[in-house]
Formats: C-alpha cells, structure tokens, sequence
C-alpha cells in the first residue's frame, strides 16, 4: 500500500506546495483542476529568492529547515517541493527527515524525448538546476539518442515575479533566453524546449512570441498534479476555511501578488 493512503488523513489536512516564489502557481493551477477540494498551503520562500544563483549547501539547508518548520506547523497530508532547483538539489535530503509523503519537480526531459522529432531539444532553467548530476542522469535515462542543450536563464525568474506584479517585464529577457539556446551549435534545429523551472510556464506565451511558432514547450506542471493525484487517491478533502498562502519575507510582498493567489482560490495571505 501506498505511504501516502497508508496512514491515516484528516480530510482538512492541507497540500503544501513550496517554491522560493511565485513558479508554484504553475503547479497549483493543473492541482486544482485535478482535486479541486484540496485544502492547500501555498508557501513561498520570498525571503531566499532567487534560489538559482545560491550555492546547494545554501539551498538545501534553506529548503529541509523551512520545510521541517511547516511540516510541524501544519501537518500537510504531502508536501510539494514545486520548484525544479530546489528538487533537484534537496530532494533526497527532505525525504530523509521528515514523514511526510514528498513530491519533487525534475525537468520534464523523458516526455520531451518523446516529442522531438529533429532529435535536439533546449532546455531553459536556472544555474543551479541546468549543472546538477540529476539532470544529467534524466539526460542518460531518457534522452540518450538526443541533443539536449542547457541555457541557464535566471532573468526569466525576475520577469515571472515581476509580471505576476503588474510590475513591467523587459522584453529582451525572453530573446536573450530564445538566443541563448540558438547559439549553440545546432540550436538551429531545436524543436522542443523544456521548461525547467516552475517560473518558466508562466511565460509560455513570451517565450513563443522569441521562439516561433514551430517550437513546442514542455514543462512538469500536469505531470505533478497527477502524481499528487495518485498519492492521495482515496483520502478525503475538506477545507476548514479559506486556502492560505505563506511567505517568509514582509507580508507586503506576497499581498501585492494577492490578485494572482486569487485567482487560484487563496484569499488568505500571512508571513510565516
């Protein structure tokens, strides 16, 4: 039997999904269409963002702490690391202290694999997440036969947060990412490009305006939901009040993304 159905659940019991910031949201929308009487905890680490320019020993530390504080705090039925570079580098690590059933995010590259039919696809993701050894073994596992070329783009980060704002978003951050990837040798015959940061989808339509028409994305975002989905198969959901959304920095940062939580069903926002 399943960890997660295992054990007993109390039906408020929440889903926490975690990101350094706003890239989550990507991950919460697929969720609610999925299991849409989920109680959820959107925690956002405003505080450490951005995480792709940390060192691992920084991130992983930041991530396991943060997210043993809110395991006790809150008890989620399953937690959510919804942020590619904080996957990639902690996961192991959270899995091994605490109880809670984890879900991590990892560069959408099999399905990827799958679509390409030039053989090479991009991927676009932070510094930290495009040099850890666990996408080079998704590379290995999954796309062996293929071209995989990294393009770290931080910027896009920025721009993500920014345009969930209603703050302005230069436009050359989306054709510097599209021209970071062209200039590698055969950029020119890319044809899929993974996403591989939450941020990253919520600039799908950007991204295609640089890319062209004839490049598909993929990113992880309904893959997750669905394994969330398989986890909790079974249990039951109710929510005793209204969804909240947590931040560690000054509450006035996260009430200016209020509009954007909304959207998604939170309507209650405070500092962790």
């Amino acid at each position: 039997m399943d960890q997660t159905n295992a054990r007993t659940v109390k039906p408020e019991a929440p889903i926490l999904l975690f990101d350094s910031g706003v890239g989550g949201l990507s991950v919460l929308a697929e969720l609610r269409s999925l299991i849409p009487d989920a109680p959820v905890i959107y925690a956002a680490d405003l505080a450490g963002l951005p995480y792709g320019e940390k060192s691992e020993a920084q991130i992983a530390a930041r991530v396991s702490g943060l997210l043993g504080r809110m395991a006790e705090r809150y008890s989620p039925r399953l937690i959510c690391i919804a942020c590619n570079t904080a996957s990639t580098i902690a996961l192991g690590m959270v899995r091994e202290v605490l109880n809670t059933p984890i879900v991590g995010t990892v560069p959408a590259i099999k399905p990827a694999a799958a679509l390409t039919r030039s053989g090479v696809i991009g991927l676009l993701g932070t510094a930290a997440t495009i040099r850890q050894s666990y996408v080079d073994d998704l590379e290995a596992a999954f796309a062996s036969d293929k071209l995989l070329m990294r393009h770290a783009a931080p910027e896009l980060v920025g721009a993500a947060e920014n345009r969930l704002r209603g703050l302005p978003v230069d436009r050359d951050v989306f054709r510097r990412a599209a021209e970071g990837l062209r200039a590698m040798p055969g950029g020119d015959r890319i044809d899929t490009v993974v996403l591989a940061c939450t941020h990253f989808p919520l600039l799908s339509k950007d991204l295609a305006s640089e890319f062209g028409p004839e490049i598909r994305f993929v990113d992880g975002a309904a893959g997750i939901a669905r394994r969330i989905g398989s986890l909790t198969s079974g249990q039951d959901f109710r929510r005793g009040g209204p969804d909240l959304a947590l931040t560690t920095g000054p509450l006035i940062e996260i009430e200016r993304l209020s509009c954007a939580f909304a959207v998604h069903g939170i309507d209650r926002l405070t500092e962790l």
